[in-house]
């Protein structure tokens, strides 16, 4: 038995992401969904604490494709953000800031943050949720940093890491809480969440 043979959905699901990652992740667990990537920038200036951030983010992106699709759906929307001390790691614009991010978390403890949100459309009902990992870097030296961006893989992820990857897999020392967190799509928070939400329904 599949998870979806669990969670009877009453309307089609959206994906409102671009990511491989979690479009993976969610159809393992037996969901027929449809992508729908929002239009949206995931930059904002608002000075949100990280959990709130990370929220307000998923919220974004599920709310403009609930907007914008038109009929009866479930849309889910998630944003993953890292965050090192006080300072958060988005996206790395260029190599050099890939490089940067890696040495920050070289040999220290950081926080991974996912936000995702379920929006039921026409009716805009909506449920927000956050999970946080704990994840620690073995130290890392210059060159295992350098091979790992001139792979291009850091280039498109929050921390310029994918736990995912064989290469960055090996930087990690211990996590602490959910892995698939990291990869960009809590899963546990998610059957739950959207098992409340349908039962709300």
């Amino acid at each position: 038995m599949q998870i979806n043979e669990l969670i009877k959905l009453n309307k089609p699901l959206i994906l409102a992401s671009q990511s491989p990652r979690r479009r993976k992740l969610l159809e393992q667990l037996g969901f027929e969904f449809e992508v729908i990537p929002p239009n949206a920038a995931e930059k904002n200036s608002r000075g949100l604490p990280p959990e709130e951030l990370a929220k307000h983010l998923a919220e974004v992106k599920a709310e403009i494709v609930a907007k914008q699709c038109g009929s009866e759906a479930i849309v889910l929307g998630c944003d993953t953000i890292v965050v090192a001390g006080d300072e958060i790691l988005n996206k790395p614009v260029d190599t050099k800031n890939a490089i940067e991010m890696l040495r920050k978390l070289s040999g220290k403890t950081h926080t991974v943050i996912t936000g995702i949100c379920l929006i039921e459309s026409p009716s805009m009902r909506k449920i927000t949720k956050a999970q946080k990992t704990l994840v620690t870097f073995r130290e890392l030296n210059a060159n295992e940093i350098e091979a790992y961006v001139g792979t291009g893989s850091p280039l498109d992820k929050a921390g310029a890491y994918g736990i995912q990857d064989d290469f960055g897999a090996v930087f990690v020392r211990r996590v602490e809480g959910c892995y698939y967190n990291i990869v960009g799509l809590p899963l546990e928070l998610l059957y739950t969440t959207l098992r409340t939400f349908i039962d709300e329904g």
